[in-house]
């Protein structure tokens, strides 16, 4: 009998959820994680200074509260002491001229902030709001997503349907200005399309910047009291309490393949571990085939699929321990807003975005400025002050720098690059938050390359799990040779931000392998739906 049910490969959010679906149906589930610590992107500790506790990679988790993962196990999680913190000003976008533009958690607000397109944009939305979600819950490569084509034609008509996947293809900035008279309603959502790995001139972003400005206005920017980490913490609970295992320090260096059929791992001390069922493996495209597979013949156009598979632009983050709260030039509701971008606006989104993907460091980045204090007021001692920053428009290989100033040379990151570059922002962002340099207790500041260097699967220091041009989205995700989650090795599925639905801490891809798992067997469904039609005539 084989060691476990299922083996697990990575423990970040896709990975736990995943396995505590399976452990709640009684599969003897087993999780390996490389690194020290649970959670993958989500990791929580004293980076600064003692008592100020900083989310090191991500941060927040308005996909996961709104998510199926988190409907299913969030009163168990809750149980093991998992409590969201929520606010009534979730985003904002400060402008260079001093002024602001806010997302609320209402729609008569927000039809003041964005314009009196606002509700016309929610009247278009709600009606086929099931629909939208639905694409980003669902296998598009399977039977469930033909159904939920299916679904759409019924509903619109044929022609409806196209018109529905026309617009989703729509770039942000078409949708933008075609919507909104007001640049500030531009300047406030363009920023949100660089979370999911896209830029405000790719298409399907418009897509994604109509559904993240809903989410928002619906579930605003929920915070776990105590860190991202106690999201983590919980699930492995939730896993043990159910008789799974979850290690951490165990690296995986193969996946071990018997007459076609994934049959277990083996770690780099040599050790093997057998699975009965499943070895789910939350993983790169470059990790699976490159090492996981590395001894397995896979067919030649999913091993060049592989091979070609791109990653998008790298990140960095910046963690700032202050002496006292930081004050915002400008409307006073800033400092009491969760994430504020700092950005001149589309284009200079989309500016930044076309620098970093010719290889520049960019003149004026977009500044993600993330305050979890706004929150959650045990993240640092009474009185002081606690910033997140997050920057998405970095190349991999520098070129050079859009910015002018000092250069350091072309090829990849250095840590004096990373702090030539985290100085700049700090410059900018300290024309809004004027305490902010003098207020400053200790700065760390971490590159791409620390960022891969943090954890395998941040490739180049993309966080999102490879580019997410169309060829590499949607139906064709992680790339066209080797859509959706199942592989070509039979019991091996692959999960994480390179499969669909993509990156973020919604869990979609955990959840939707655990329930394909969970299904009864093909024969069996037969035999159900036979016997309901049996039952319906009788």
């Amino acid at each position: 009998m084989a060691d476990f049910d299922a083996v697990i490969v990575g423990s970040g959010v896709n990975s736990l959820t995943c396995a505590a679906l399976l452990a709640r149906a009684e599969w003897r589930v087993c999780v390996l994680e490389r690194n020290d610590w649970f959670g993958g992107a989500i990791k929580t500790e004293e980076l600064t200074e003692a008592g100020f506790l900083h989310d090191v990679f991500s941060a927040w988790h308005p996909l996961w509260v709104g998510g199926a993962a988190h409907a299913e196990l969030g009163d168990e999680l809750a149980a093991r002491g998992l409590e969201y913190l929520n606010t009534e000003l979730p985003t904002a976008t400060a402008f260079p001229d001093g002024s602001a533009a806010f997302l609320l958690r209402s729609a008569e607000g927000n039809a003041e902030e964005l314009g009196p397109e606002w509700p016309g944009v929610l009247e278009h939305f709600f009606p086929n709001a099931d629909l939208a979600f639905g694409v980003l819950g669902t296998e598009l490569w399977s039977p469930a997503g033909l159904a939920l084509a299916a679904k759409a034609v019924r509903r619109l008509g044929r022609a409806g349907a196209l018109a529905f996947l026309g617009e989703a293809l729509q770039s942000s900035r078409d949708w933008l200005e075609t919507t909104f008279a007001s640049e500030r309603a531009h300047g406030l959502l363009a920023p949100w399309v660089l979370h999911t790995g896209l830029g405000p001139d790719q298409a399907t972003s418009g897509f994604m910047t109509q559904v993240i400005a809903v989410a928002v206005q619906e579930g605003g920017m929920p915070v776990p009291r105590g860190g991202g980490a106690k999201l983590a913490d919980a699930l492995v609970q939730l896993i043990r309490d159910h008789g799974g295992v979850c290690e951490t320090d165990r690296d995986v260096e193969r996946v071990l393949v018997r007459s076609g059929r994934a049959v277990g791992v083996r770690l780099t001390d040599g050790e093997t571990i057998e699975a009965e069922r499943a070895v789910v493996a939350s993983v790169t495209p470059t990790q699976l085939h490159e090492r996981l597979l590395a001894d397995v013949d896979v067919p030649a156009p999913v091993a060049e699929g592989a091979r070609r598979f791109r990653y998008g632009r790298s990140a960095m983050q910046i963690h700032y321990a202050l002496s006292e709260p930081p004050r915002w030039d400008g409307d006073e509701r800033l400092a009491r807003t969760a994430i504020v971008h700092v950005t001149p606006g589309l284009d200079g989104v989309s500016r930044a975005v076309n620098e970093a993907e010719r290889g520049l460091l960019p003149d004026e980045g977009t500044i993600v400025v993330g305050q979890p204090l706004t929150l959650d007021s045990s993240r640092a001692p009474d009185g002081r002050g606690l910033l997140w920053i997050q920057l998405q428009e970095l190349p991999w290989r520098i070129k050079g720098d859009a910015g002018g100033g000092t250069y350091l040379g072309r090829g990849e990151w250095t840590d004096a690059w990373r702090e030539h570059y985290a100085d700049r922002i700090q410059a900018r962002l300290a024309r809004h938050i004027p305490n902010l340099e003098s207020s400053i207790l200790k700065r760390v500041a971490l590159g791409p390359h620390d960022l891969q260097r943090a954890n395998v699967n941040l490739r180049h220091g993309d966080p999102y799990g490879g580019s997410l041009a169309l060829d590499q989205n949607f139906l064709w995700r992680p790339f066209g040779s080797s859509p959706g989650h199942a592989t070509r090795v039979e019991r091996l599925w692959q999960i994480g931000a390179s499969t669909w639905p993509g990156p973020g801490l919604g869990a979609g891809s955990g959840t939707i392998v655990a329930r394909k798992l969970l299904e009864p067997p093909l024969s069996q469904r037969a035999v159900a739906r036979a016997r309901s039609l049996a039952a319906r005539w009788s």
